[in-house]
């Protein structure tokens, strides 16, 4: 069964996609720019408070080094946008708002570091911080989208229940081989990323935070090499 974050996620997407088909397009844009600005800032604030949780910043640097030089190797961040202006290129003739809606918001919400790092915490620690941040984002996100695609944003909501169900259940089934250090040691490598994603928010600067997500593999592997 997926976790209370993955659960909030869906329930944010639905009710913003509602809001947003029947209301969203009588709300000024100021109103939605000083929202957002207020996400980043609490995304920042996120991130520097799970950041600092680490007992080792070597291993941190270590991880965010080589997890940054998997990701570029791989292409991580230009994959990812060439699957968005894909999908978006092929809807772009198609006259169905609904479907067009259903794959940009599942792309959106399922693709990227938060989905990963919020359904990791609440599969291993029930802590669903993160994705109640994520929730907040999606909301508003599904409302923008709404405005103009329709109720095919709610159905994306599907997508989030499969993808970040299953992540948190894939945690769950490995919590017996993480200990208590590769656990804070990823949760500090995550705290960067989301850390990134709120300067991403505030416009502040770019960073290609998809690139980081082999972090998350790298820390606790350097915690088991260094244990030894």
């Amino acid at each position: 069964m997926p976790g209370l974050g993955t659960l909030m996620n869906v329930f944010a997407v639905v009710l913003g996609t509602a809001v947003g088909a029947l209301v969203g397009g009588r709300l000024p844009l100021r109103v939605r720019d000083t929202v957002m600005d207020g996400l980043g800032l609490l995304t920042f604030t996120l991130g520097i408070s799970m950041a600092i949780k680490t007992e080792n910043f070597m291993i941190v640097l270590g991880a965010i080094l080589l997890g940054g030089l998997t990701g570029e190797l791989l292409h991580l961040e230009s994959g990812i946008e060439r699957v968005g202006d894909y999908f978006q290129a092929r809807l772009a003739s198609d006259s169905s708002t609904f479907s067009a809606g259903f794959v940009t918001a599942s792309l959106l919400f399922c693709v990227g570091p938060m989905a990963v790092l919020g359904s990791l915490a609440d599969g291993l620690r029930h802590d669903t911080k993160i994705l109640a941040v994520k929730s907040v984002l999606d909301g508003f996100a599904a409302l923008g989208f709404a405005t103009t695609l329709g109720w095919g944003v709610a159905f994306s909501g599907l997508s989030l229940l499969i993808y970040q169900g299953a992540l948190t259940l894939g945690a769950g089934a490995v919590e017996h081989v993480l200990t208590e250090p590769m656990i804070r040691e990823m949760t500090a490598v995550g705290g960067l990323m989301v850390f990134g994603t709120g300067l991403r928010l505030l416009d502040i600067r770019k960073v290609r935070v998809a690139s980081f997500l082999p972090a998350l593999v790298y820390a606790p592997l350097l915690v088991a090499l260094t244990s030894r």
